[in-house]
């Protein structure tokens, strides 16, 4: 049985720390849960990560007043320590995430594939939402 390809989206940032900064600050659960939220009335109360090729992570992310909340995990497929993670998600959609020196910061960017309940676009928006709350973290830190 063949494979569907799937669509493709793309979104990326640039922060102002180095890429070993930035993975950390990417990848250890106590910032997972300060910067993971599309929007101020959701958070991210625990999350979970064994950073290894064949490891497991998941975050639970939920609506502040509580009505609505969902866990985001998958399984890694690749860790390139400060240059690359590749993973599946429990639905089994690929992710890759990039984190490339640019000057004395990080660009990084994150392609995954679209799932078929929401518009490319909304996905596309959701998740630099989510881009765009790590990168005002960092420069708070």
């Amino acid at each position: 049985m063949e494979k569907t390809s799937r669509v493709l989206i793309t979104v990326e940032t640039t922060v102002a720390v180095f890429p070993e900064t930035a993975w950390m600050y990417w990848t250890e659960p106590a910032h997972i849960t300060k910067w993971n939220q599309a929007s101020d009335d959701w958070h991210t109360p625990r999350a979970e990560n064994d950073l290894r090729a064949g490891g497991t992570f998941t975050s639970r992310m939920e609506s502040k007043d509580g009505k609505y909340g969902f866990d985001f995990g998958g399984v890694y497929d690749a860790v390139e320590p400060y240059r690359r993670i590749a993973y599946t998600i429990g639905d089994g959609r690929s992710v890759t995430v990039l984190f490339e020196s640019a000057g004395s910061g990080t660009k990084i960017t994150e392609t995954f594939e679209a799932e078929g309940e929401n518009s490319p676009e909304r996905q596309r928006e959701g998740w630099q939402a989510i881009l765009d709350s790590f990168r005002r973290y960092v420069g708070k830190q």
